[in-house]
């Protein structure tokens, strides 16, 4: 989670040791008013993550985007544009696939539509706030798969498999197309 300094009556205090449930939004999302006008017209009020991440499309391109997880659906919006590229319910999500090495990916598994590749080094958390978000959405928990291969669905009629392999100074990861 975020550690902030806030001033409460004009003393320094740091915010991890107050009693105060502070949700992943790293963007501020209430006062970034192309952000906040997105979760309004979709009727969505609480973020329980919010940050700059990296998406791989089906062609295998990296895109800077901003990743938005609300109580009810995952946003995908280009910071460029200030655009919802993707809604996605928490519901349609079947399962997360992760490395079990230290990699920044995730894959977010939705069986009527095609895959999410991400990379974020706040990995870790992400996959929380989904678990958290469906457990508290749906009756059914979220399957978190973790290998160091996997398959996803990189658009309608394509299967992608990500393979990662400890190599010098890191993981080598490589994307071969099915």
């Amino acid at each position: 989670m975020s550690r902030r300094r806030v001033q409460i009556d004009g003393e320094d205090e740091d915010e991890s040791k107050r009693a105060v449930d502070y949700t992943g939004d790293y963007l501020s999302v209430p006062t970034t008013p192309y952000l906040f006008n997105i979760l309004q017209k979709q009727g969505d009020k609480k973020v329980f993550f919010a940050d700059r991440v990296l998406k791989f499309t089906s062609s295998g391109k990296m895109k800077r985007r901003i990743l938005l997880m609300t109580d009810f659906a995952i946003y995908i919006v280009d910071p460029d544009t200030g655009t919802l590229k993707r809604r996605v319910s928490l519901a349609a999500v079947e399962k997360i696939c992760l490395s079990e090495l230290s990699d920044n990916f995730l894959a977010i598994v939705i069986p009527t539509e095609y895959d999410i590749l991400l990379a974020s080094t706040r990995k870790s958390e992400i996959v929380a706030m989904l678990l958290e978000g469906t457990k508290s959405t749906s009756d059914y928990e979220l399957e978190v798969f973790s290998s160091n291969s996997f398959e996803y669905n990189a658009a309608a009629h394509m299967v992608k498999e990500i393979i990662f392999e400890e190599a010098a100074g890191g993981v080598r990861t490589r994307i071969l197309r099915k």
